[in-house]
């Protein structure tokens, strides 16, 4: 470790405040999924948010506990948690920083397909039909409609009790909007479908994306210094008007209660209508808590550059610390401001939803006119930006420090001049290129989404047990900061709620293989280690990952937790399997439990009617 550039090693040049500007790039978060969330859960949407802020929060105090036992590691809370399980099995160390990783490394793809969204709408618009360009375009062609016309034809045949020149008029207007709508805006070169995957989009927002994550991944190619002084002037021109819009509604008295008062689930996802708190109410709830915790939890992210910290003693907890206390902020007061003003027709508006009408809403929120509007409209684009820097710096750290542990392929753990991961930006620059063209469409959105929170769930399962695994079994190494018995306690229990939100949420978001195409990708890490761990090191992991530990090269040590570890496994599977069954979609019937094992496809799926 090296206070230099140009050695070859990651450098000391980050204070626990830049770690915290690195870490600012999580509040925006909630705006990636803000839609979704009220979409499934209604009226219990800010509800949602503020459980999952306060769960995250809690759990970070077992991650700055790990955090602070190794000053030496890169790559966040999924490598400290992972060496616990060491001993144990040589595979589920990995898994959890696999996990970990295809979790964090979409908020580059996700993010840049909405500021690609913002973007094209920007300088490629859509016209509204009621646009003066689209009114002198359905004048001057509106002779050649007649009753005959076949789109009239069909109009009128999807709107029984349409008169004929209500229905001319209305396929005018949609034809206009067509002819005048930018080539660019509906440009699409190609597209492959993937079996089990999807839809492969190589589009407008496809290019447009590619050309951000350059951008993004050529700022970080100059060192973690750099990356914290870009995100601090981002982070303060960005969470400055957001904290605002946050806040002006409260104090001018624009929430309308009624949109936070009388707290059920909807009858059906999407559906705006109040339901009740049965078996199908529930999941959808449980759905919500599913999704948000992507968000809520990603503050753990502060502690990703420990082995950059100038005293990662001392700066560990308190990057971690006040990252979190600022996502308290955010993740309490943005949700309830937006639900309510907007109420539950305007949350679920296409734009909300998909992410790109987001900008104009908040300029929309303070009174401000169509100026303001736009302001909103590009601070959003920078706050994308921000969550993007943040997610790139964390992810590629997580592939470098998995690399220099011996549990991915060796040429992750190489760094720069500058002391930047280069490999691991650019491996994950190309894994996103690849969800890019998958997420450029709002299905396929919603899709990467949900695939990527199953390995963020399993990490934080397998991670928040692994606090009192490092209790047991490495209570010999120094804790410069150490968490509450009870608090490790509280968090053990939160692992199993986490597996509850993983059983019965994941078939929420239209997508009931959601959670089996997660546990693929997940199962993916087996011949990735089996590479790296028997192929280039001949079964043993390098010196620096005992060294760690405290323990000697090729030793693993005694296994002092005993079958306990093995037990939270089966308990959490069990959670997971038992929860996947009993909870399911509203007006849909539960299986019976038998026949419910006897279809193993089912495990991982919305369970069928009888």
């Amino acid at each position: 470790m090296t206070t230099e550039t140009g050695s070859g090693q990651m450098v000391r040049a980050l204070s626990w405040k830049g770690a915290f500007w690195v870490a600012a790039g999580v509040p925006p978060l909630v705006l990636f999924s803000i839609g979704g969330i009220a979409g499934t859960t209604g009226k219990l949407a800010f509800v949602v948010w503020i459980i999952s802020m306060i769960m995250g929060f809690l759990q970070s105090f077992t991650y700055a506990e790990m955090a602070g036992m190794f000053g030496n590691k890169s790559g966040g809370t999924s490598v400290y948690g992972a060496t616990a399980w060491l001993r144990y099995s040589k595979l589920i160390a990995p898994l959890s920083v696999w996990c970990n990783w295809f979790a964090w490394s979409p908020v580059l793809s996700l993010g840049c397909a909405i500021a690609a969204g913002y973007i094209l709408n920007a300088l490629f618009p859509i016209p509204l039909a009621e646009s003066q360009p689209v009114i002198d375009w359905v004048t001057a062609n509106i002779a050649s409609y007649t009753a005959e016309t076949q789109s009239v034809i069909d109009y009128m045949a999807a709107n029984a009790g349409v008169g004929v020149e209500d229905a001319i008029k209305a396929v005018a207007a949609t034809d206009g909007v067509n002819a005048l709508t930018p080539w660019f805006r509906t440009w699409e070169a190609f597209q492959i479908t993937v079996p089990g995957l999807g839809n492969l989009h190589f589009n407008s927002t496809f290019v447009i994306g590619v050309i951000l994550m350059l951008v993004i991944l050529m700022i970080q190619e100059r060192g973690i210094a750099s990356t914290a002084s870009a995100q601090k002037y981002l982070a303060i021109i960005v969470l400055v008007p957001l904290f605002l819009v946050g806040l002006v509604p409260i104090l001018t008295g624009s929430i309308n209660w009624m949109n936070v008062t009388n707290l059920v689930p909807p009858t059906a996802a999407y559906s705006g209508v109040d339901g009740e708190w049965n078996i199908g109410g529930w999941t959808l709830f449980l759905g919500g808590l599913y999704i948000a915790a992507w968000s809520t939890y990603g503050f753990e992210t502060a502690v990703c550059y420990t082995r950059e910290l100038k005293d990662p003693k001392t700066d560990t907890f308190r990057a971690i610390f006040y990252s979190g206390l600022l996502c308290i902020v955010f993740f309490f007061l943005i949700p309830f401001s937006f639900q309510g003003v907007l109420g539950q027709e305007g949350m679920l508006a296409t734009g909300i939803v998909d992410g790109t009408g987001v900008g104009e809403a908040l300029g929309n929120m303070i009174g401000g006119g169509p100026v303001i509007t736009q302001i909103f409209v590009i601070l959003m684009i920078m706050a994308l930006f921000l969550a993007i820097m943040t997610a790139m710096a964390g992810s590629s750290r997580t592939l470098y420090q998995g690399s220099r542990d011996g549990w991915l392929p060796k040429y992750l753990g190489e760094v720069n001049s500058h002391g930047a991961p280069r490999n691991a930006m650019w491996t994950d620059f190309t894994f996103n290129v690849v969800l890019l063209a998958l997420a450029s469409d709002i299905a396929g959105y919603f899709y990467v989404l949900a695939i990527s929170n199953v390995g963020y769930i399993l990490f934080n399962f397998l991670n928040l047990n692994a606090g009192w695994i490092h209790r047991i079994d490495s209570a010999h190494m120094e804790r410069p900061w150490k968490a509450p018995s009870w608090l490790i306690g509280v968090n053990t229990i939160l692992a199993f709620v986490n597996a509850l939100f993983l059983g019965a949420g994941a078939k929420v978001w239209g997508y009931s293989g959601a959670l089996l195409s997660g546990l693929v990708f997940a199962a993916l890490i087996v011949p990735v280690f089996w590479y790296r761990h028997y192929l280039q090191d001949g079964g043993k992991f390098p010196k620096e990952a005992y060294d760690d530990l405290g323990l000697a090269y090729g030793e693993l040590g005694k296994r002092k937790a005993g079958m306990l570890p093995y037990l939270a496994l089966i308990a959490g599977a069990l959670v997971v399997l038992i929860s996947n069954w009993y909870f399911v979609m509203p007006d849909t019937e539960r299986m019976a439990f038998g026949d419910y094992l006897m279809q193993p496809v089912t495990w991982f799926s919305s369970a069928p009617t009888e």
